[in-house]
């Protein structure tokens, strides 16, 4: 019998179950609201919900909104949007951390009455001269030692608008000495006087991470507080936190690693600044790997789940390439969507011994490997367009589209063989012309012969014209993500707009995110953002070559 192998997470929660550390599993997904979602997210938010899932256990949506310098509405909705569009589902169990500032205040109080934290004068930069090095140890805060009371009234003066921001701040009493930093009497809240999106005016003093995160995850009763491995030397502050400040049952820190892509852009002020500078239309933009950029490409949830279960669950940082992930998609679309024909680069191609205003209807089956999708019925006509490059006057050899003698097949139709172009007077082609062979009828008659091309079509007075927008990564890669100012290297062909292409009339209906998979020319979805009834724009998902080889099965 096949045993499902446990990644190391299930393994310390299978431990913890069974000796009775805690009852049932509760996680969490808790993002700071101060930019949008992106790919590594993905992870996170599958691997939390899946355990709690795989436990029988719940899962909350917790918004980390502690810094209103960076926070807006517009990123808590993107974010709630992503979570439950990746099928992540919290149900009722939406918190976010402003909701605790009064417990956070509370045990703040406690931690001073137990003589474990204190108010100080240091500025900023006395701070970081006290704090030491990583060889050298920290020297104790002047303010250190002062008593009980002195500190509870200092500290509701903070809370009350006494002190200018940066003018006191809140230092958790642990250990100067210690060799990790963070353990060096860090700052649990610091004055600042700005509005929050969620309390308004009400709190001019803020909880820093390192102790809101901790208490946030004690007060709903998370057992197993699953982050990744950058919060790995802060786990002995998360533990300190919620020991000292008294919780019978406190949840358990576990890391992991990171999802990362390679020749991506994620970080926040990356992104924002080519939003900033119009390099890119929003957040969303279908060249980024947001969540919401990677969704409105055409995405959809089952890749992504898909692609975080190939990337795996570990303690050792690696990293993806893009090819895994239009692998998944690949994968997710092929049986699920119609293959239709669309012409991208048209030019037309005209049947000279097809008679004029005649028309007819072809079947055509909607995709081979789905016999549930059925066929449509294509309209044919003396005039259709295919695409430029399916035409050559001088082919080199093994090219076995049109070229002046030719034959191919029509795909749905009829064999047809080439027997000239017409040109204008640069010298460009203006059309192609051929013969039919009546005979061939979507393979009907008795055909003695073969042929080695197959190309589409559309007919040319009646397919639908539209825009389509070919995606390349928006990293230059060849130079780098990165240039020497800091700057993304922005890849000058990552977006190509063809705004002449044609496409089977019944498109002009589809609406956004609805897929298809255009034969030759890849997976195709309809734009979220910049279609209009009537008028759909086609981004294209991916191509239908890939490089990518799943790993050898053991």
């Amino acid at each position: 019998m096949d045993v499902k192998s446990r990644n190391f997470i299930e393994v310390e929660i299978d431990k913890d179950l069974e000796n009775g550390v805690y009852d049932s599993v509760m996680t969490r997904f808790p993002p700071e609201p101060n930019g949008y979602l992106h790919i590594g997210h993905a992870k996170s938010i599958l691997l939390n919900y899946g355990l709690a899932k795989e436990y029988g256990g719940k899962f909350n949506l917790r918004f980390d909104d502690t810094n209103p310098t960076k926070e807006k509405t517009e990123f808590v909705d993107s974010i709630k949007e992503d979570v439950k569009w990746l099928g992540a589902d919290w149900e009722d169990r939406l918190f976010f951390a402003s909701d605790y500032f009064d417990r956070m205040y509370e045990a703040a109080v406690t931690l001073i009455k137990k003589g474990k934290a204190y108010v100080s004068e240091l500025t900023a930069d006395e701070m970081k001269e006290y704090r030491g090095t990583l060889t050298e140890p920290g020297k104790n805060d002047p303010s250190r030692d002062r008593s009980v009371e002195e500190n509870l009234k200092l500290f509701e003066d903070m809370k009350n608008g006494v002190f200018a921001d940066g003018e006191r701040t809140l230092r958790a009493k642990v250990d100067m000495s210690s060799p990790n930093m963070n353990m060096r009497d860090p700052i649990i809240y610091r004055v600042a006087h700005m509005t929050h999106h969620n309390t308004g005016d009400k709190w001019c003093i803020y909880p820093m991470y390192d102790f809101a995160h901790p208490l946030e995850d004690a007060f709903e009763g998370i057992s197993h507080s699953i982050c990744t491995l950058e919060f790995e030397d802060h786990r002995p502050i998360y533990n300190w936190v919620v020991e000292n400040v008294g919780f019978e049952r406190p949840p358990r820190q576990i890391e992991f690693a990171k999802l990362y892509l390679n020749n991506v852009v994620t970080g926040k002020r990356y992104i924002k600044k080519l939003v900033e500078n119009g390099t890119v239309d929003g957040w969303d933009d279908p060249r980024l790997v947001s969540i919401a950029g990677l969704r409105r490409r055409g995405y959809t949830p089952e890749s992504i789940q898909k692609f975080v279960e190939l990337a795996g669950v570990s303690k050792a940082n690696s990293i993806a390439e893009m090819d895994m992930l239009e692998y998944c998609i690949r994968e997710d679309l092929k049986s699920k969507d119609k293959r239709i024909m669309a012409v991208l680069d048209p030019v037309k191609l005209i049947i000279d011994n097809y008679p004029e205003g005649q028309t007819e209807m072809l079947t055509a089956v909607n995709n081979p490997e789905n016999e549930e999708l059925g066929t449509r019925q294509v309209e044919f006509g003396r005039e259709l367009y295919i695409e430029r490059n399916d035409f050559m006057e001088e082919p080199p050899k093994k090219y076995f589209r049109l070229f002046p003698g030719n034959e191919v097949r029509l795909m749905h139709a009829y064999f047809v063989t080439c027997t000239g172009c017409d040109k204008d007077e640069n010298g460009n082609i203006t059309a192609v012309h051929c013969t039919y062979d009546p005979a061939t009828k979507q393979g009907e008659g008795q055909i003695d012969r073969k042929v080695k091309g197959t190309i589409h079509w559309v007919k040319a007075d009646t397919a639908f014209k539209c825009e389509a927008r070919l995606y390349e990564n928006i990293v230059d890669e060849e130079k780098g993500v990165y240039d020497e100012n800091g700057d993304v290297n922005v890849n000058p062909n990552s977006l190509v707009k063809m705004e002449s292409c044609f496409v089977e009339p019944w498109l002009r209906d589809a609406k956004p995110y609805d897929s298809f998979q255009f034969v030759r020319n890849g997976f195709f979805c309809v734009d979220s953002k910049d279609s209009k009834d009537g008028a759909p724009v086609f981004n294209r998902v991916v191509s239908l070559k890939s490089s990518f080889k799943l790993p050898t099965q053991q």
